[in-house]
């Protein structure tokens, strides 16, 4: 049997998130760096970014700034990578290609590797099992070595294969945890052998749950799967994500839903992993975004929002409004549609309104009493005087008051659905309110 013997007490302790730069980043790269960095931090451990950009085909150059960024962004700070430098250097693959054929060559006059066809493949001895311990579930894994087969290690064109890089480099870089996805364990045996043929000791590995989508296939690039920086882009705060991904596959020993980065570092440990897929629910990820949003003070959500609202005319004037839509927002982008009205005309549909009075009335009429009824108010206005003038009203059209409150809503913002009427009114401000009341009974 094929057994490991890891690496046990290095200090420092060091993990490394390896992406390949084959197109923008997906959620599943940022999932997974939480975990490598959580780790790193809860032991005072490194945390290494390696660009694995051996697939030439697929490679996108762009892309590589866009993991940094991600990383950047989720605030998991790397401590050695391609532009910040470390003494294990250098850290993109398609640089380390001389380091590669060196070990290539050695496993060649070993007599553990031979050539075909341009590439050369490493000879797999497919006696016996190969066993090794898994931290995910503090389990010994055995898997028979009669699955496995003679791979490639070095292709035709000059570059590894992902199989062979990521040992050497692990290697070299000292890294002392692997911690990846689970679809890597049944290619445990072609690991094994390749540091047995070095004589280097593994270090530890611990494979994470398959990250699944809606449709429960694993989550990629290839099947769609969205980067950290598109839920960025679409309003999605990176505390709220996190907290998010934290719970996919793993959980909080006291139960705890909501928690910080912080918080989780602390209690952070491999056996609160369930090994069953992990179901990545969109839903889910919105509604604790409004949570975050919901717990947020007025003045935090203003900066958020003055910093994601870029050329919004709402910059610098978003104070009054935060309070109206605090409850009613669950990503920083639905604050758009719900307060355009408050910077910029609004457009109207006759059916929308036609729709409220359910042909209850005439609508220019009813719109023209509820003209009258604003322009006899005293001012400025006052909630109770407001209140009550349209419930006569309502009285006296034979209406009731929602539908009376509903036909202002939608003259004075185009939509069904705002902030609250009178404090949105407030901050439209009298004149304005009555002015576009005026412009849709004239439309009409």
């Amino acid at each position: 049997m094929w057994c490991m013997n890891v690496r046990v007490n290095k200090v420092p302790l060091r993990v490394r998130i390896a992406p390949s730069p084959t197109g923008s980043p997906h959620i599943g790269t940022a999932w997974q760096a939480l975990f490598d960095y959580v780790f790193a931090k809860k032991n005072n451990g490194k945390f290494i970014l390696r660009l694995e950009d051996t697939d030439r085909v697929r490679y996108v150059p762009e892309s590589e700034q866009e993991i940094v960024d991600t990383l950047n962004w989720l605030g998991f700070i790397i401590d050695e990578g391609p532009d910040k430098g470390g003494e294990y250097g250098p850290y993109k693959q398609s640089q380390r290609l001389n380091l590669y054929k060196k070990y290539v060559k050695e496993l060649l006059d070993k007599g553990l590797a031979y050539e075909e066809e341009g590439a050369v493949k490493f000879k797999i001895h497919k006696e016996g099992q190969t066993k090794y311990h898994d931290l995910v579930g503090e389990r010994d894994i055995v898997i028979e070595n009669s699955t496995q087969e003679d791979f490639v290690i070095l292709k035709s064109d000059g570059y590894p294969t992902y199989n062979f890089a990521n040992v050497i480099d692990d290697h070299l870089m000292e890294i002392s945890h692997v911690i990846r996805g689970n679809e890597y364990i049944s290619s445990m045996p072609k690991y094994i052998q390749l540091y047995s043929a070095f004589g280097w000791t593994p270090p530890q590995f611990a494979h994470l749950p398959l990250l699944v989508g809606s449709d429960r296939a694993k989550l990629s690039k290839r099947h769609g799967a969205k980067g950290a920086l598109e839920y960025k882009k679409e309003g999605y705060l990176k505390e709220a994500l996190i907290n998010f991904l934290a719970l996919l596959g793993w959980s909080h020993p006291q139960g705890q839903e909501i928690f910080s980065l912080e918080e989780m570092i602390e209690v952070f440990d491999f056996k609160n992993f369930n090994s069953s897929s992990a179901f990545f629910d969109e839903a889910k990820l919105e509604w604790m975004n409004g949570e975050y949003i919901r717990r947020m003070s007025d003045e935090e959500l203003e900066s958020r929002l003055d910093e994601f609202l870029v050329d919004h005319p709402a910059k610098g004037k978003l104070a009054p409004i935060i309070p109206l839509i605090k409850e009613r927002i669950k990503k920083l982008s639905d604050f758009v549609p719900l307060t355009d009205f408050f910077f910029e005309k609004p457009e109207y549909e006759k059916e929308v309104f036609t729709k409220i009075l359910k042909g209850k009335g005439n609508l220019k009429g009813v719109l023209s009493e509820i003209l009258k009824t604003l322009e006899s108010l005293d001012k400025p206005w006052k909630t109770e005087n407001f209140e009550k003038a349209f419930r006569d009203l309502a009285q006296k059209l034979g209406l009731s008051a929602s539908e009376i409150f509903q036909l202002i809503r939608v003259a004075i913002s185009g939509q069904s659905i705002t902030p609250p009427l009178f404090e949105s009114i407030k901050i439209l401000g009298e004149e304005e309110t009555i002015k576009r009341i005026q412009q849709v009974v004239s439309l009409l």
